[in-house]
C-alpha cells in the first residue's frame, strides 16, 4: 500500500482539536472523511502533532496508507475540493516506507501570538488568531524569561495537570513511557530538548517562537502563561530556573488561550 505525506495549514477554531473524538468536529476527522469520499478507503492519518481545540496550523504533516492509485498532484486538488475552507492541503507526496507523521519527526516549532494591552482594541478579524492579553508586557523580560528553557529538562512544571492525559497527548517522537530502574509501573517520560525560545515583535504582536524535539500537552502555551507573569513584572525572570526544576504544575503560571498558538514547522 502505497504511503502519502500531507501537509496541512488550518484554522482551528471551528474544531474541538486533532485528535477524533465521538460526535465532535476535529480536523484528522473532517481528512478522513474526505480520503474517504475520494478514494472510498476509511484510513485515520496520523498526525504530527494533536493540537488541542482551537490550535491553529501552518504546516501539519499527516501520514496514512492507500490502496487507490491517484496522481499526487489530483489527489491534492480532490482533498481541497472535498475539504471544508478551513483546512487546506500544501502538499500531497508518496513517503518513504516506514514513514510516520509523528514518529519520524526530529523537530518542532509552534508560534504563539500576542496582541499586546497598549494597541488599540483588537480587531474581531484578528481575535481568533492570538491572545489579546489585558497586561502591558515587557519585552526584554519575556525574552529573558524565555532563554531559561534552552536545553535538556523535565518539564513537569509545564505539562497538563493530569499525567495521564500528557502521556496521552505528548507531542513528541519518543515513547511516551519510559520504565524506571526499579521495574516498577512505567511513568511518563517528560523530559524534551528546547532548541530555539525567543519572542520578537512583529507587525505590532508580540511573538513566541520555541522549537523543540517534542512538546508535552499544553506545554507551549503553560510556557506562555508564565512568561506573561514575568513580562508583566507579577515574578521575576530569574525565577524560571527553579519552576523548572520544581516539576511542580503549580508552581508556573496560569495556561495561555489556545487561539494563539500556531504548529509552524515540522522537521524531518
Amino acid at each position: 500500500m502505497p504511503l502519502w505525506k500531507v501537509i496541512l495549514s488550518y484554522d482551528g477554531t471551528p474544531f474541538h482539536g486533532w485528535q477524533v473524538q465521538p460526535g465532535l468536529p476535529t480536523v484528522q476527522g473532517t481528512l478522513a472523511a474526505a480520503i474517504h469520499r475520494i478514494t472510498g478507503e476509511t484510513v485515520l492519518p496520523q498526525g504530527s502533532g494533536r493540537t488541542d481545540t482551537g490550535v491553529h496550523a501552518l504546516a501539519q504533516v499527516a501520514s496514512f496508507s492507500l490502496d487507490c492509485p491517484i496522481p499526487p498532484a489530483n489527489f491534492q486538488r480532490a482533498l481541497n475540493h472535498a475539504l471544508p475552507p478551513s483546512i487546506r492541503v500544501l502538499a500531497a507526496e508518496h513517503a518513504p516506507d516506514r514513514f510516520h507523521a509523528r514518529h519520524s519527526a526530529v523537530r518542532k516549532s509552534y508560534e504563539y501570538r500576542i496582541f499586546p494591552a497598549r494597541s488599540n482594541i483588537c480587531s474581531p478579524m484578528l481575535a481568533p488568531y492570538v491572545w489579546a492579553c489585558p497586561h502591558p508586557l515587557d519585552l526584554a523580560a519575556l525574552q529573558q524569561a524565555a532563554s531559561y528553557i534552552i536545553g535538556t529538562h523535565d518539564f513537569t512544571s509545564f505539562a497538563a495537570a493530569d499525567p495521564d492525559l500528557t502521556a496521552r497527548n505528548a507531542d513528541n517522537n519518543e515513547p511516551e513511557f519510559s520504565p524506571n530502574a526499579c521495574s516498577l509501573p512505567p511513568v511518563p517520560c517528560l523530559t524534551r530538548t528546547i532548541f530555539q525560545s525567543t519572542w520578537c515583535e512583529r507587525d505590532g504582536l508580540l511573538i513566541y517562537r520555541v522549537t523543540g524535539n517534542g512538546f508535552l500537552h499544553h506545554m507551549v502555551r503553560n510556557l506562555v502563561g508564565t512568561f506573561v507573569e514575568v513580562g508583566s513584572g507579577r515574578i521575576p525572570a530569574d525565577s524560571i530556573p527553579s519552576i523548572v526544576a520544581a516539576r511542580n504544575r503549580s508552581a508556573a503560571g496560569p495556561t495561555a488561550p489556545s487561539s494563539g498558538l500556531f504548529l509552524v514547522e515540522v522537521e524531518y
